[in-house]
Order: C-alpha cells, then structure tokens, then sequence
C-alpha cells in the first residue's frame, strides 16, 4: 500500500494516471474512482493482483483543485528586483512570510508572456502547489520578471 498526494495526469470513464507530487512516480489506476485531470488527491492506493502493474484506490481522504491564475498586475518591486539582479534562465525561491513559495524566474526581454504561459499549462506548477500544500497559485509577468507565488 501507497499513501501519497498525487496529482491526476489522465483521466476518462475507465481509468486515471496518478502522479505522485513527492516522487514523480506514475500510478496507473484499473478504474477511476471520480477524479478529473489536474485534481489533487491525498490517497491510499495498492497494486492489484495478480500481476501487480496496476493500481487501484483504497481511500481518498482529500481531494480538490488548485487554481492556476495568471494575474493581470505586474510582479511586485521585490520580484523584479530579484529579476534584475539575476541571469536570464535562473530561478530565485523564497518562502513567504506564513505558508507558501514566491518564485521570480528572470525571461528574456519581450517573452514573460510566453513564459507566463508556460508555467500555467505545466503539470509540474500543480504537484508543486500540492507539495507546498496551497490553496492556489498566481501568475504575474512582465518585462523580464516572471513571479510565481504559491499561497495559502
């Protein structure tokens, strides 16, 4: 047996894919037990017998959505002077007073938006948040600065 947070990469009628957000392992459900692509689970989850390749659910004891927000203001003066004062390409993270992560990713000139759009439309945003445990995520670009802060 498994108990994890995970974050639901695929999902239809018959089966789901479950991401684990600590380890990144992949765990291919038999059935889908009613969850959607990009929720957040805290489960149990066991391989089913007799070969074991599959998994199915035990118990869901948490299960909900993160959202992903791209906010219309700009970063913050303290994100684009962590921008300005880095390469472009490289990453500062911080914690935040209280609970959760501010990151400031420094873009090339004229691509925040792009970049913007990125970090949005990746799965890797959400088992982030998941593993900060958050209440949602919001997005702020512009010029250089690319802010993504994970807050409670």
């Amino acid at each position: 047996m498994k108990d994890a947070t995970f974050l639901v990469t695929a999902a239809d009628g018959d089966s789901a894919v479950l991401q684990d957000v600590t380890d990144s392992q992949v765990h291919t459900l038999t059935t889908n037990p009613g969850v959607e692509v990009g929720e957040i689970l805290t489960a149990s989850i066991e391989p089913e017998p007799p070969m074991e390749v599959a998994w199915q659910v035990v118990e869901i004891t948490d299960q909900r959505t993160i959202p992903v927000e791209r906010s219309p203001e700009p970063p913050t003066k303290q994100a684009r002077e962590i921008a300005a004062d880095q390469p472009v390409g490289e990453v500062t993270r911080q914690e935040r007073a209280g609970e959760g992560e501010l990151h400031v990713i420094t873009v090339p000139e004229g691509e925040a938006a792009d970049a913007a759009a990125d970090v949005h439309d990746d799965e890797e945003t959400l088992a982030r948040a998941a593993r900060l445990d958050v209440d949602r995520v919001e997005i702020r670009a512009d010029g250089q600065a690319l802010s993504v802060r994970y807050l409670p």
